[in-house]
């Protein structure tokens, strides 16, 4: 039987939230999620809640919860079950997973992050550099806010032990070219590093495909509840001595990087999210974005300056605007009055605000496959209303 073409109405009637007036564009801080995530984690709570190991019914569901939900991470990014970890947000794990690739560096060891990194890829370098001597470098981006890989590689040098960056900026939604940077890592001997939390909810992640090294990205961010999902190469999630309690099993191996006890209702929400993707199909998400996503930079009103890429080319659909009489907090609290959810402010990406001298940051407007060109219309409408 042919499969029923996934439409925008379909999508939307999975949503309880979206019910409401508010108009979400809200969505690069977190998306919604579909009433069967919602159910995923209540059923948990309400029939299988208990620890991991016992000799008991519900325990026992417990621990057949995780193995599908590793097995579930496993699939979702293109790895092996002894590669993938959760933990309480993607902050968190990175953290863990660099002091514990750093234990045995030494001093004048160098890491390059970019300009266009999310901080909670930026900061847990700085720190670690601060503790053991290290040296960070910065990748610039050019005026279009794409990385400039001729900066990158000039960065590079035989102390060069990591190379951090992002799948797509969260701020001006630049998508880097991940295969070719994770290539000049390599070439250098050092390690590829990717953020993938804000492409998570656009497109497909294929770690095999681009060669990562490690990776993480955010459940909330496409669709499911507050985790994160780290990725790692076996044997390099082998080869370091994590910080665990002694007790805690080393196997499978990744989840040597997962401290205390896992929130288990969360995983039974990413098994659902995965399950909603899968179901919906990245065909309709990257196709229905694409156009959202056209419609909006078609259509940004004259006064308003759209910074980073100016076409749908090499970003997805993720905007920041700012206006030379209102702030990006007038603006994003005139438009939330208006009924529309957006951010302002710099979203911790501090080092892309700080190169386009933005010192209050910029609106921020993301569009998901869940938006509609409705919503796109009237909020292009509301921009130019409060503009004048």
């Amino acid at each position: 039987m042919a499969r029923v073409l996934t439409t925008v109405e379909d999508v939307r009637a999975r949503f309880s939230a979206l019910r409401e007036s508010l108009a979400f564009f809200d969505a690069p801080g977190g998306t919604q999620v579909p009433d069967s995530v919602i159910d995923a984690i209540a059923d948990h709570l309400r029939f299988a809640n208990a620890n991991t190991g016992g000799s008991f019914h519900t325990s026992r569901q417990t621990d057949a919860l995780i193995t599908t939900a590793r097995s579930t991470a496993a699939d979702f990014l293109h790895a092996s079950i002894d590669e993938v970890a959760f933990g309480a947000n993607m902050t968190t794990l990175n953290f863990a997973l660099t002091r514990a690739a750093a234990r045995d560096w030494r001093e004048g060891d160098e890491i390059v992050c970019t300009k266009l990194d999310h901080d909670g890829n930026i900061s847990p370098w700085l720190e670690v550099a601060r503790d053991k001597g290290l040296i960070v470098k910065l990748a610039d981006v050019d005026d279009d806010c794409r990385l400039d890989l001729d900066h990158l590689r000039s960065l590079l040098t035989d102390r060069t032990r990591v190379v951090a960056f992002p799948w797509a900026s969260n701020a001006v939604g630049t998508v880097t070219p991940v295969a070719d940077v994770t290539a000049l890592a390599h070439e250098a001997g050092a390690l590829a590093w990717v953020d993938a939390v804000h492409y998570g909810p656009h497109g497909q992640i294929d770690v095999q495909a681009v060669d990562a090294d490690v990776l993480l990205c955010s459940p909330y961010k496409f669709y499911g509840p507050h985790l994160g999902l780290a990725f790692g190469k076996a044997d390099l999630l082998e080869s370091w001595r994590p910080y665990k309690v002694r007790p805690a099993s080393d196997f499978p191996v990744a989840s040597r990087y997962e401290t205390g006890t896992l929130a288990h209702e969360l995983l039974a929400g990413f098994v659902a999210a995965v399950e909603y993707l899968s179901d919906v199909g990245w065909e309709f998400v990257t196709e229905h974005e694409q156009a959202l996503g056209q419609q909006f930079v078609d259509g940004v009103p004259g006064a308003w300056r759209l910074h980073g890429i100016q076409d749908m080319e090499g970003r997805v659909p993720t905007f920041a605007l700012t206006h030379e009489a209102l702030t990006p907090q007038e603006a994003s609290t005139r438009l939330g009055e208006l009924g529309f959810a957006v951010w302002d402010g710099n979203y911790y990406a501090v080092e892309i605000m700080n190169r386009l001298g933005l010192d209050d940051g910029a609106v921020r407007v993301g569009i998901v496959h869940y938006n509609t060109g409705s919503e796109v219309e009237r909020l292009l409408a509301a921009l130019e209303e409060i503009a004048d």
